[in-house]
């Protein structure tokens, strides 16, 4: 190890570390090493591989400088002009370049002109370089160019957005900026440029341009453009299978539905028997005797799997075409799957029970609005004959409690209440009206009950004649749909296979077709392990969780604009846990920060500070606890009696 002696001239290097060029002092030197210090101070062990210029003059901290200013007046054209086409050290090009012995400021800016262009020249090593070839080059420098205007491009557009102005070339990319944007796009990355200037979203900024006029399209596209890529129209006629010849249905049957309802799966008759003896009808639309299996039909409901509800509006599974044919409605004779009940007089108990394929008159679809009175009538026990199919009605109540207490599970929670919207008009100026209404009540039991009945009836029929069918399980508390026949502990019943609902939903359609081909004695069209049943089960319930997100979604929006409608600005809600409340009245939820630590069902008044649709945001601030505020009113309209 040689040191350097205190008369020596310092002797300073620039080596590469890393990729980076840096200089020091040489403080001793080995045979393959050196020590060096650095001008900060540092001192380090280099490789002398590394060493790429030795030099006396300028001073180690200086060389850099005056390197990167030399650097800066060569031209990179130029310099890859004077190269050949063979490798070649650095310090030989800046001998070349600068006509002389270069310095060490003169090399080192050669060499970071070389490092700096990797366009024009390719490191080959060390300090060694080869020029890049002509088509090579003039490709590159071409795409640079490109990269150059498209940069221009893109800052002349986040311009425009930023100042309120939504570029005409965006208006084919709307939805795919809204929805699934592309970050490699210069359109993204000028939308999201004038995102980070305005501190907006891309709906947000989008709105601020005037390209987003309808909140409520926002939304619904959203799910389109994910759900019904091709949208959501028959852009072509099916072949639905002429009428069979069925046995007539000697009923009177009729429905009973909410008012906006127009695929009607069931209607129910009601017959008397010899001996005071009752026949109950459940009759249940069978579009899969329209088409079969693998026809183009099929592949859309399949492709479709449920009707998709959304407060204003429906998507439904099968065509307008295929609902007609099949649908229950009132004044026609439509083909129905028939489940009778045969009951006793005394206590209403089934004696026998019967599956039939037939024709089914239709008298009346009625509607809950027009017989909601119903429910109170049965509850005090009086009568009201002046409501269209009371005593009909009030018998299948009294035959749902029978099966209901046979379960001995309620068919759900009675407490949690149902909502009803109902949006008239369009885009912003539509008005909603939201109704709630509670559930458990008797006709709600009523028809929960009879299709109870119907799926667990069918699905044990199935398996008894090992028919394969999709079944809707509960064990330790879990629901899932399976192949396998297991019981619904939570229904208390031993088969829940869905095929009450054909019309609106694909699994109850599958089901039906197995049924089908059990009532005309046919070999079953799936097995149990079938690929189409397994992928509909996987399919179906991804699917159904969406389209009910998706409802959620949409009722929640609905429920803000009806905030705005109505101008609340106070508004009673209670508390579910922690700062989350529910407010009264609506399917709404929110989380309200300023919210004191109470239990769960306590009363509060909060006032609306802030509505966004476009987000779907809602900000509350707590005011005070309800039976505060009542108690204080109350002692105040005291004090004034007094």
């Amino acid at each position: 190890m040689r040191a350097r002696s205190g008369s020596a001239p310092l002797v300073n290097v620039l080596y590469e570390d890393g990729g980076e060029f840096k200089v020091a002092t040489v403080l001793t030197e080995g045979e393959n090493s050196l020590q060096v210090e650095a001008p900060h101070g540092r001192r380090a062990k280099i490789k002398s591989k590394d060493v790429l210029l030795r030099f006396a003059e300028p001073g180690a901290g200086e060389l850099l400088v005056q390197a990167e200013a030399m650097a800066g007046t060569v031209d990179a054209n130029f310099l890859w002009e004077c190269c050949g086409e063979e490798e070649f050290d650095f310090a030989d090009l800046a001998r070349e370049y600068c006509g002389h012995q270069p310095s060490a400021a003169e090399a080192a800016g050669i060499l970071l002109k070389l490092h700096s262009a990797p366009v024009y020249f390719y490191r080959k090593g060390r300090g060694r370089f080869r020029a890049a070839p002509a088509e090579t080059l003039r490709a590159a420098l071409a795409g640079i160019e490109r990269k150059r205007l498209q940069q221009l491009q893109v800052a002349a557009w986040a311009e425009q957005l930023a100042g309120g102005k939504f570029p005409d070339e965006f208006g084919p990319l709307k939805e795919t900026l809204l929805y699934k944007p592309d970050r490699n796009r210069p359109e993204t990355k000028a939308l999201e440029e004038a995102c980070k200037r305005t501190g907006l979203s891309h709906a947000k900024l989008m709105e601020y341009c005037g390209a987003l006029p309808s909140s409520r399209e926002y939304h619904l596209n959203r799910f389109l453009y994910e759900h019904f890529p091709k949208g959501t129209d028959f852009l072509t006629a099916f072949d639905i299978a002429p009428p069979r010849d069925l046995p007539l249905a000697q009923v009177s049957a009729f429905s009973l539905d909410d008012i906006t309802t127009t695929e009607i799966d069931d209607a129910f008759s009601l017959t008397l028997l010899p001996g005071g003896r009752w026949r109950v009808g459940i009759h249940i639309a069978v579009p899969a005797i329209g088409f079969n299996p693998g026809s183009a039909l099929d592949a859309l409901a399949r492709e479709r799997l449920s009707t998709v509800y959304m407060p204003g509006g429906k998507i439904t599974m099968l065509p307008p075409e295929a609902i007609a044919r099949f649908s229950l409605a009132e004044g026609g004779t439509r083909p129905a799957c028939s489940l009778y009940f045969d009951l006793r007089a005394d206590d209403l108990k089934v004696e026998s029970r019967e599956t039939r394929l037939e024709r089914v008159p239709v008298a009346v679809n009625l509607r809950h609005q027009a017989v909601e009175q119903l429910d109170a009538a049965f509850l005090e026990g009086t009568s009201r004959g002046d409501i269209p199919y009371s005593a009909e009605l009030s018998m299948l109540w009294r035959f749902a409690l029978t099966l209901e207490q046979a379960r001995a599970k309620p068919a759900w929670a009675s407490e949690r209440p149902d909502y009803s919207f109902h949006v008239e008009g369009s885009a912003e100026s539509a008005r909603v009206t939201i109704t709630e209404r509670r559930r458990g009540t008797p006709l709600d039991k009523l028809v929960a009950e009879l299709m109870i009945a119907v799926n667990s009836t069918w699905g044990k029929l199935l398996a008894d004649r090992d028919i394969a069918a999709i079944y809707r399980t509960q064990s330790a508390g879990k629901v899932r749909m399976t192949t396998s026949a297991m019981a619904h502990e939570g229904l208390g019943i031993s088969h829940y296979a869905w095929a009450s609902s054909p019309l609106r939903r694909y699994v109850d359609l599958v089901n039906q077709w197995q049924l089908l081909a059990l009532l005309d004695e046919k070999a079953p069209p799936f097995s149990r392990n079938s690929d189409v049943m397994l992928a509909a089960i996987h399919d179906f319930e991804a699917t159904y969780a969406a389209y009910d997100e998706f409802q959620g979604r949409m009722e929640r929006y609905w429920c803000l604009r009806w905030l705005l409608q109505e101008g609340v600005e106070i508004a009673d809600a209670e508390v579910v846990r922690e700062n989350l409340v529910k407010f009264d009245g609506l399917p709404l939820y929110a989380r309200v920060p300023s919210l004191p630590g109470f239990a769960p069902g306590t009363g509060v008044e909060l006032a609306v500070t802030e509505i966004d649709l476009i987000e779907a945001e809602l900000r509350c601030a707590f005011r005070r606890r309800k039976e505060v505020r009542e108690a204080n009113q109350d002692a105040h309209k005291t004090k004034l009696e007094k």
